[in-house]
């Protein structure tokens, strides 16, 4: 049996895989800098549970617009050019990032522009997800899906240890240069797009209703089980266990270690989900994918609650590496599942429902961490979460056998036919 293609020989996943490396760096350094800037701009007038608050919402401000837009981005990715709607929002994401740094640079920056500009990136977000990960299958051979997966994880997660480790150093260093790098990563990122050439592209069904088409997303997403499972375990585990809007908190108030601190802890879950990811792309998962993501959203929730626990930084840098580890097992093979489960004229519509509990149980989670916070303090809403998620994951695999039962990543009939990938064409 032949083995499949390796996705970086083809040309249009290495730009695909450049621009998500970048454009994570990017994204992830500016989301330290503002949240850096949002704590220490209420600390200036409030007390920690009450900026902690203050920090929560920006994730509700990132995670509105994204909601509001959910049944209509996807759509839009199964309808147009999905290179070209993650052109338009790679752009915008570089005005956003120069604005802050002008404004920074002014010494006029201040709440209400940080909270605008987190709506915006909001926005950009909510339109390139689905067209991002619709994009992706339709670079490589269906056998080469799982690989490209696992490197294109491996990119997000480099990001995420590389993002945010720059972001608080460069911001220590001078504020000004951090937003002018993150501008320069988000083009970086807008000219690997423009790299990949023509790729297959479903025909939108124009004799139907768009608000049908929309309807169907949400419909696929409730008649198959197993990705309705593997969606909403994330959405609920994330959202209780989700721990990285209170770093700033604990790198400041608790571990007492500054910005350069918190650039370290914010890429502790980056370290062990890249490792992850590294291990997959050379040795992908096939067998028992059900039970094992069952086993990793445990550890990932348990990982959480030591770090919740700790007043100690090596011990809590350790706990991130774990939980980043234990995580990247389950984005690895709910994106597989998600993928493969999926026909290509609605992986925009699945894609979009699929970002919404993604942003949900991140942004939103955000917020329900900061409002915790508010509440139990930090240490109490990190510990109840964590304790919380377990509870989830059990009762999750009783509601949904279909996890355990997952034996592979392929759904039960695959389609005789599919489209040719890799291949740019005039």
């Amino acid at each position: 049996m032949d083995q499949p293609i390796h996705p970086l020989r083809i040309a249009n996943f290495r730009a695909y895989w450049g621009s998500r490396l970048a454009g994570t760096i990017g994204t992830t350094a500016q989301g330290i800098i503002i949240g850096w800037q949002v704590y220490s701009i209420a600390r200036q007038t409030m007390d920690i549970k009450q900026a902690a608050f203050l920090l929560g919402m920006i994730g509700l401000a990132q995670f509105l617009p994204l909601f509001l837009l959910t049944p209509f981005v996807g759509l839009a990715a199964d309808s147009f050019d999905r290179r070209w709607i993650v052109r338009i929002t790679t752009s915008l994401l570089v005005l956003i990032a120069a604005m802050l740094g002008v404004l920074t640079w002014a010494g006029m920056l201040g709440l209400p522009a940080l909270f605008g500009a987190a709506v915006l990136v909001g926005t950009a977000r909510a339109f390139s997800g689905p067209a991002y990960s619709a994009l992706a299958p339709n670079l490589v051979p269906r056998d080469s899906l799982p690989t490209a997966i696992a490197l294109s994880s491996i990119a997000w997660q480099v990001g995420t240890i590389a993002g945010p480790s720059l972001g608080g150093l460069l911001y220590a260093i001078h504020p000004e240069t951090a937003y002018a790098a993150v501008a320069g990563l988000h083009l970086v990122a807008l000219i690997g797009i423009f790299l990949i050439g023509r790729v297959p592209q479903p025909l939108a069904e124009s004799d139907r209703h768009p608000i049908a088409r929309i309807l169907d997303g949400f419909a696929y997403v409730k008649r198959n089980r197993l990705v309705q499972a593997t969606i909403t375990l994330d959405l609920f585990v994330v959202l209780l266990a989700g721990a990285t809007a209170l770093l700033p908190i604990y790198a400041r108030d608790i571990l007492h270690v500054g910005a350069s601190g918190l650039g370290v802890l914010a890429a502790g879950m980056g370290i062990g989900a890249a490792a992850t990811a590294l291990w997959f792309s050379i040795r992908p998962m096939r067998h028992n994918v059900g039970v094992k993501m069952l086993a990793a959203v445990i550890v990932f929730a348990f990982a959480i609650l030591v770090f919740g626990l700790s007043t100690s930084f090596p011990l809590s840098l350790a706990a991130l590496i774990v939980a980043g580890g234990a995580d990247m097992v389950s984005v690895y093979i709910r994106s597989s599942l998600i993928q493969l489960h999926t026909p290509d004229a609605m992986r925009g519509r699945v894609g979009a429902v699929s970002q919404l509990t993604i942003s949900a149980s991140n942004e939103l989670g955000e917020a329900e961490s900061g409002l915790m916070a508010s509440m139990l303090g930090p240490v109490g809403a990190v510990t109840v979460g964590g304790v919380a998620a377990i509870v989830i994951t059990l009762l999750w695999a009783r509601l949904y056998p279909e996890l355990k039962l997952a034996k592979t990543f392929d759904p039960p009939e695959i389609p005789a036919t599919t489209p040719q990938y890799g291949v740019a064409q005039p």
